[in-house]
């Protein structure tokens, strides 16, 4: 559709990776821990042949120093970050800012953020928005930060992703509202994907997202 916002996978594994989520919450429903969500989520990715990392680890750094050290849920073709929720509230802004941190830290194009832990699937595909003139503020929050790590200790650990002094230019072509791609626009990225991979069955469908939800 015209007014839907593209991504460098062209929707295609954005929409993989959602439909994969909408299987998990077809099958474990709400309840558990984000743990057990971001496993079966990993396990679902993988009998579709998409390549996933769990809990992937990214430090902060301060003028090349690491300051501090967090984990992404899952690092999916490395390519997308996702990060996973099983809150019983709706998502806030807080989470939102969380993913953006992410995709400054780790450079990646796009990240989904989804919530288990409602009746139905909640989730929102984000862009980086470093430049975006009414972003929301970005902070720490809920970012899960492990302590700072000493000067000492500077070199990258091993499997590390990114860091947190480049900076990621927003492609504002990407960005509705300052930097969220929300319930309409994944509306239409269901509509435009199933055109090429046939309907989303009926029973994931109705649990898109929570939007709808009063």
């Amino acid at each position: 559709m015209s007014g839907l916002v593209k991504d460098v996978t062209g929707n295609d594994l954005t929409y993989r990776i959602i439909g994969a989520a909408m299987e998990v919450h077809n099958s474990l429903g709400s309840g558990y821990k984000e743990e057990v969500y971001e496993r079966a989520l990993a396990v679902e990715l993988e009998k579709r042949g998409i390549s996933a990392r769990c809990q992937v680890p990214v430090e902060v750094l301060h003028q090349g120093v690491p300051v501090a050290l967090f984990y992404l849920d899952l690092f999916v073709e490395e390519l997308v970050v996702v990060e996973v929720k099983a809150f019983s509230h709706p998502l806030t802004n807080d989470e939102l800012a969380q993913v953006i941190n992410y995709l400054k830290a780790t450079g990646a194009p796009v990240g989904l953020l989804f919530n288990f832990g409602r009746r139905r699937l909640e989730y929102k595909r984000l862009f980086p928005a470093a430049s975006a003139p009414d972003a929301l503020p970005q902070r720490l929050g809920r970012d899960n930060v492990i302590k700072p790590i000493s000067s000492a200790s500077a070199g990258r650990e091993p499997g590390s992703v990114g860091n947190a002094d480049s900076t990621v230019q927003a492609d504002h072509s990407f960005i509705r509202g300052p930097f969220v791609d929300g319930s309409r626009a994944s509306d239409d990225l269901n509509s435009e994907a199933a055109s090429r991979h046939g309907p989303i069955p009926r029973d994931a469908g109705e649990r898109n997202t929570s939007s709808r939800e009063r």
